[in-house]
């Protein structure tokens, strides 16, 4: 089941600081750069099966701790720096917790590999054309 909106603003800690970029003085003097940090085993709607596989497919993001860090700065609101943080963390849950589908392994047909040839040899036969004449002794 999908992580809902509640259950991951109550297992996450949201962290403020002053963040660089665009503001002017407003940079200096607001934090509006929000952190939130997840952790993935509080969250109430996963299901063990479903946490584990949080953990193996987002294994490169998360912390030794094994807390998602997710960053927002791009506003100068603090508040909307909050959402948009909500926000990419869903998708991110969303997009790691998505079914991939296996590959089918497809032979290549007989008309593929024929004009694959042809286009090698009309290749071959052009650079050919391009040489030098060879002087005969």
């Amino acid at each position: 089941m999908l992580p809902i909106r509640e259950d991951v603003l109550r297992a996450a800690v949201f962290r403020n600081s002053r963040s660089g970029g665009k503001g002017g003085q407003n940079v200096n003097k607001v934090s509006s750069k929000v952190e939130l940090i997840l952790d993935i085993k509080l969250l109430s709607t996963l299901n063990p099966e479903e946490a584990t596989l949080l953990q193996e497919r987002l294994a490169g993001r998360l912390d030794k701790e094994g807390l998602l860090h997710i960053v927002s700065q791009e506003d100068r609101s603090q508040f909307i720096n909050r959402e948009k943080a909500v926000v990419k963390t869903l998708e991110l849950l969303k997009s790691a917790l998505q079914v991939r589908k296996k590959r089918k392994p497809t032979k290549i047909s007989q008309a593929g590999v024929r004009r694959r040839l042809i286009n090698k040899r009309s290749t071959a036969a052009k650079k050919t054309m391009r040489r030098r004449p060879q002087e005969d002794g």
